[in-house]
């Protein structure tokens, strides 16, 4: 998959960032074509060859907005009781890029903080996954945040969940 400057894209547990530029930058004799990517207040470089291998990807179709909207709405997420296995377990779901693992962690932390207080690193994990999902939403749907940030809210009211503050 290759991206073209301006191109909006989702780099993995950081949220939806921008193509700013294409390089070219040498290695000894090798040559190789680097993504130059902002994402929120980063500039991160990605190359060519691995894009794919960390998940870089076009952002979600609105289409699959609404399978997440759903997702949120209905039922219960399971929640590893271990906190080790927890944040293990979302820490890969997060890494992989994909909206509906973001939904999932999103969801089954939100289910936790009802029963009980979050410890730093999974509020962290909470506040990132409601970034990753406010912004592909506002962009898939052409909104603005603060209009994605309702329809998140009216999901999980559906599922008897509550949209905190960001922590």
């Amino acid at each position: 998959m290759t991206f073209r400057i301006g191109d909006k894209v989702v780099y993995p547990n950081q949220g939806v960032g921008v193509i700013e530029n294409i390089s070219t930058r040498s290695f000894g004799s090798a040559f190789e074509k680097f993504y130059l990517l902002r994402c929120n207040a980063v500039t991160v470089l990605v190359p060519f060859s691995n894009a794919a291998n960390i998940g870089l990807r076009r952002v979600t179709k609105d289409r699959e907005i609404s399978r997440i909207l759903s997702f949120l709405s209905n039922g219960s997420s399971p929640v590893h009781p271990d906190w080790k296995v927890r944040f293990k377990e979302n820490t890969e779901k997060m890494q992989s890029g994909d909206l509906l693992c973001a939904a999932e962690v999103f969801k089954s932390l939100l289910q936790l903080h009802v029963d009980k207080p979050l410890s730093f690193r999974e509020k962290k994990m909470l506040d990132r996954a409601r970034l990753m999902l406010v912004q592909e939403i506002s962009i898939a749907r052409s909104v603005p945040e603060i209009h994605a940030v309702s329809m998140l809210q009216r999901a999980l009211a559906k599922a008897g969940l509550t949209l905190p503050a960001v922590m």
